[in-house]
């Protein structure tokens, strides 16, 4: 049997599609593996958004080449950095056996099975995924190119015509697809968390001068609200319990549907699925945010009052450079409606310093923002020039010392403020998803509060408390801040 090896790299939604790549080979008979050393092929899953991603994914291509001393025999490019540049990327890493770009998936398997024959299918030639779908919303459900993640039916069969050999299929139980009487799932778990990103949409329609996603993600579409409730369900089927909603941009869930509320009218419908414990939702744009999405994020049951809201920054001059909408008094005044519907809730963001013309100014405007704001989380990226974006060709572009000076700066502010904002948590209650497991005569196990998205906001750490001998990974535990460390919680369960 062949063995492959799936390696993911970048963000959770690229998870998601790398669980699609598994159940293609599953249908396939191709046997996936932990172990790149122990596989034929090494598939990696790349990034491709900023440089420092893009050189990740390229470490981990020429890593997994040096295996080929050994068992393995081929290493696969698929993902973002393989969609972007394509044939461009072939040419300058002849380590890669193959590059494989989106409108591969369908046939993934075949596309390996031609690699280790010695075969080297066409690298994708870099193109404008937006124009692939019509620019009306509305009439995007009718396509013909592949979106990863949509659990997209329409490749199943080709693998017949390609040589895949009908006597190494297997079973859905077998793949870890649900069965033909239920809800099939195009999707086969690489992990056993209890948490599990479940993409509700894929692309982009902004325009952002920063961004170059929208032209390698394509253009924004909704998956049906039925499809991603089939697959919650599934996914529960798989040990589930916390559900992480992903898209590109989330708040614009529906407008192709022909409901701009279907964000809102999904949320309950998830919440209420059985063996769900928590909804969490993700990539909001705080243009986009409306108060009755607030309200149902604020008051629905099950659905965690987390605010993944991506600023930017805070500067009206730079905003409008990125091409975004907002400034200091409207993200407070955003900030504020959260807080009143929901004083606990966990807010998050991510901003951008030294963008082509910031000035001192709009570095005072940003600290304003910031320290007002008193959000859980905010990540601090240094600006790069993207290519094919509008903003590498702006004038006014910050030398990398003062991009480096501007970083380190907000890093030290917001490390003081976020700390800050986890000591008014002191005291607070808190229902914790135990991830881990770390035995020992006083922390007994790790997991996540309602405010703390998965990986990046920072953990509760569970203290042995009147009587608990053990926890087990998936337990939900309610407990009492008792003391924190920066960002992460520790707390004891509550009697």
């Amino acid at each position: 049997m062949t063995r492959v090896s799936l390696v993911t790299l970048g963000c959770a939604r690229n998870e998601v599609d790398s669980e699609e790549l598994a159940a293609r080979f599953a249908a396939a008979g191709i046997e996936i593996v932990d172990e790149p050393e122990s596989a034929d092929a090494v598939v990696v899953n790349t990034c491709g958004f900023v440089e420092s991603a893009k050189k990740d994914s390229i470490d981990t291509l020429l890593a997994a080449a040096d295996l080929k001393d050994g068992d393995t025999r081929a290493v696969i490019a698929v993902g973002c950095l393989a969609e972007r540049y394509g044939t461009e990327l072939a040419k300058s890493l002849p380590e890669a056996d193959a590059i494989l770009g989106f409108d591969d998936y369908p046939d993934i398997a075949a596309k390996v099975r031609q690699v280790l024959a010695g075969e080297v299918p066409p690298a994708p030639k870099p193109q404008d995924r937006r124009l692939l779908l019509p620019l009306a919303p509305a009439s995007r459900s009718e396509r013909a190119s592949s979106v990863p993640g949509h659990g997209d039916q329409h490749g199943d069969q080709h693998g017949d015509q390609h040589g895949d050999r009908q006597g190494d299929r297997q079973s859905d139980e077998e793949i870890g697809q649900a069965p033909a009487s239920g809800p099939r799932q195009l999707r086969r778990r690489l992990s056993e968390s209890p948490v599990a990103p479940l993409k509700i949409a894929s692309g982009c329609d902004r325009r952002c001068t920063f961004c170059a996603i929208p032209r390698f993600r394509g253009a924004f579409l909704s998956r049906p609200p039925a499809d991603i409730i089939d697959e919650a369900k599934w996914l529960v089927d798989q040990g589930v319990s916390e559900l992480f909603l992903v898209s590109e941009n989330t708040t614009s869930y529906g407008k192709d549907l022909g409901n701009i509320r279907a964000l809102e009218e999904l949320l309950p419908q998830l919440a209420a699925v059985d063996g769900v414990e928590r909804v969490r939702v993700s990539y909001l744009q705080p243009a986009e945010m409306r108060p009755g999405l607030i309200d149902a994020m604020s008051h629905t049951d099950n659905v965690a009052r987390y605010f993944d809201l991506s600023f930017q920054h805070a500067s009206g001059s730079v905003l409008r450079r990125m091409r975004r909408f907002g400034d200091v008094d409207s993200f407070l005044s955003l900030v504020s409606s959260i807080r009143a519907a929901a004083p606990v809730a966990g807010i998050r963001s991510n901003v951008i310093v030294g963008f082509p013309g910031e000035t001192d100014e709009d570095c005072l405007e940003l600290e304003r923002f910031l320290t007002a704001a008193q959000l859980d989380v905010v990540g601090v990226f240094g600006y790069s020039d993207e290519d094919g974006t509008a903003a590498a060709e702006f004038d006014g572009a910050c030398s990398v010392t003062t991009i480096n000076e501007r970083v380190d700066y907000f890093s030290r502010l917001v490390e003081e403020l976020t700390s800050q904002r986890a000591e008014d948590r002191m005291g607070e209650s808190v229902r914790v998803l135990v991830e881990e497991v770390a035995p020992g005569e006083q922390l007994m196990a790790v997991g996540r509060a309602e405010h703390q998205g998965p990986e990046v906001d920072g953990h509760v750490s569970l203290l042995a408390s009147g009587g608990v001998a053990s926890f087990a990974v998936g337990d939900w535990v309610d407990a009492i801040v008792v003391d924190t460390d920066g960002v992460d919680l520790v707390a004891e369960p509550s009697r």
